[in-house]
């Protein structure tokens, strides 16, 4: 069959979102996922279920990934069925998980070795920028695909950026989820601590949202906090697990970050406490709740 369309493995919240906003390019998409009625919703929009991922490289001129972790992203690149076995000259393959810089470097490697082309593409935003195709997207690698997934990228992301360098995209990734997390623990403080003070807390975001440290993401999660509802945008457990990487970046450039390394232990206790399925947001029940 010849390649003529595009490929997408990894259809959770986010690469649900992202897949179905490539149907609007009216080009075939086949995709795939580990839990494979994952898949159903797009198959009834018009794409094609495939068993492996190699399966849909051997359908696809350029197949895009999101996946959850290095983990994951390692084995569906490398491992039995995985993107590697059908790479060839010709194939191309942009993983836009969130992973740190080598494990980009070992799957950049296999692919180029079997004469693919690669491009790390992690993205800045949660559900609804990519329900919305608003998505930062942060790409490094082979700057021909780069162009060459333009339009793709026009309509899951409002921005792309070429970082140059395989590693670049994961590592500016990693920075920008730091310091998302890092805000987020000390916002959490903060309405805490009115409560606790004997403010009201719908005051509190009126005035930061007059103030310097005014922003969307105070804004836009603040309402759900206050009302204890955490549905995930965008996983806890996903946003600790950015910590983590980030703080390994940190400790091969011997960058000091307390604040960071404070905000993951914060995101750790409430992984602990069981929130690491509800939004990152839900940090603020490891402090709301403490003695």
């Amino acid at each position: 069959m010849a390649a003529e369309g595009y490929g997408f493995l990894g259809l959770g919240i986010m690469g649900l979102a992202m897949a179905k906003n490539l149907l609007k390019l009216g080009v075939p998409l086949t995709v795939w996922n580990r839990s494979a009625d994952k898949c159903d919703p797009l198959v009834e929009l018009g794409a094609t279920a495939a068993k492996t991922p190699a399966e849909v490289v051997l359908k696809s001129k350029i197949t895009f990934a999101m996946l959850a972790d290095p983990a994951v992203a390692l084995t569906v690149a490398l491992g039995p069925g995985g993107v590697v076995e059908a790479i060839t000259p010709g194939k191309s393959y942009v993983d836009m998980s969130t992973v740190d810089a080598d494990t980009s470097m070992t799957i950049s490697k296999a692919i180029t070795l079997k004469g693919g082309r690669f491009l790390e593409g992690p993205v800045s935003g949660s559900k609804k920028p990519a329900e919305d195709g608003q998505l930062v997207i942060l790409a490094a690698g082979d700057e021909s695909l780069y162009h060459d997934a333009a339009a793709p990228f026009d309509v899951m992301g409002k921005k792309s950026f070429f970082l140059g360098e395989i590693g670049n995209g994961a590592k500016m990734k990693l920075v920008v989820n730091m310091v998302m997390g890092s805000m987020m623990t000390a916002f959490s403080e903060g309405l805490s601590l009115a409560e606790k003070a004997g403010l009201k807390q719908t005051d509190l975001l009126d005035v930061l949202d007059l103030g310097a440290i005014a922003n969307p993401m105070f804004k836009l999660k603040g309402p759900s906090v206050i009302k204890g509802s955490f549905p995930p945008a965008f996983p806890l457990k996903h946003q600790q697990k950015d910590m983590r990487l980030a703080l390994a970046l940190g400790d091969e450039v011997a960058q000091t970050m307390p604040v960071a390394a404070a905000a993951n232990e914060v995101f750790k206790k409430a992984r602990n406490l069981g929130h690491g399925d509800n939004d990152f947001s839900a940090v603020y029940k490891a402090i709301s709740e403490s003695s």
